[in-house]
């Protein structure tokens, strides 16, 4: 069971340098990801006069989030192993592979890193909106929460398949090119009802910089279950308690 390697982690590991190295690259792979993909969603409508919520706004979107979150991801694999969103380590301490310390840094430096990129697009665009994340017209709370429970999920599984999973080999190689897909088409199936977040730092940047807060916390429910979920899943049927790689709670 994943929740008996479940740790809070030593009073030093929160000032260690290789953890305050890893939450600071958590901050810089946010400030990409979010600066690309809230970017591209303003510039494409100021080109096409507000027509972000056409089908190709949502290609767009589609797109320009999953290249970013592919580089994102790739660029801080190697320091903090490239989480890029709170969900995506809160599933990873579920599952016993980080401890709540180093998942506080990496969420603080996650959620600095939204708010940011956010007001660097503000100030760049001249005051352009950073526009929050809504629930479009007819789509219930309840709705918009398994619609974030189901995409977090599928975007969790796939970050323990290809690069959680000590037993991922090559695989391991083409893991941000698959967590970019699975954010890329889920943004195409759930993007024209609740906007598709999947990660609680992307909606809490724009709710900042916007301070519009309505229905927020859909978007910090929905893809923690869905994380929690999926870690519970993967890390219980699929790995091999044998192969799985502890916590180095001894280096701090």
């Amino acid at each position: 069971m994943p929740m008996n390697r479940i740790a809070v982690g030593t009073p030093g590991e929160a000032s260690h340098p290789d953890v305050l190295k890893a939450g600071l690259a958590e901050f810089f792979s946010m400030i990409i990801f979010v600066f690309a993909g809230q970017g591209s969603g303003m510039a494409f409508s100021k080109i096409t006069n507000d027509g972000s919520s056409s089908p190709s706004g949502l290609i767009a979107a589609a797109l320009s989030h999953g290249f970013a979150l592919m580089v994102a991801v790739s660029v801080g694999a190697n320091i903090s192993g490239g989480h890029v969103n709170p969900a995506v380590t809160f599933g990873a301490f579920v599952g016993g592979n980080i401890t709540l310390l180093r998942a506080i840094i990496y969420w603080i430096g996650q959620l600095l890193g939204a708010v940011v990129a956010c007001l660097l697009l503000s100030s760049a665009t001249g005051g352009m909106e950073t526009s929050a994340f809504a629930l479009s017209s007819g789509v219930s709370v309840w709705n918009a929460v398994i619609f974030e429970i189901v995409m977090t999920f599928g975007l969790v599984y796939t970050v323990y398949a290809t690069a959680v999973d000590p037993r991922k080999g090559n695989i391991g190689t083409i893991a941000p090119l698959a967590i970019g897909f699975i954010v890329a088409a889920n943004i195409l199936v759930g993007g024209a009802f609740d906007g598709a977040s999947m990660n609680p730092a992307v909606c809490f940047g724009p709710a900042v910089v916007s301070w519009t807060w309505n229905h927020h916390w859909v978007y910090w429910i929905g893809p923690f279950i869905g994380a929690a979920i999926a870690a519970i899943i993967y890390d219980n049927i699929f790995m091999d308690e044998n192969a799985h790689e502890q916590l180095p709670v001894t280096d701090f």
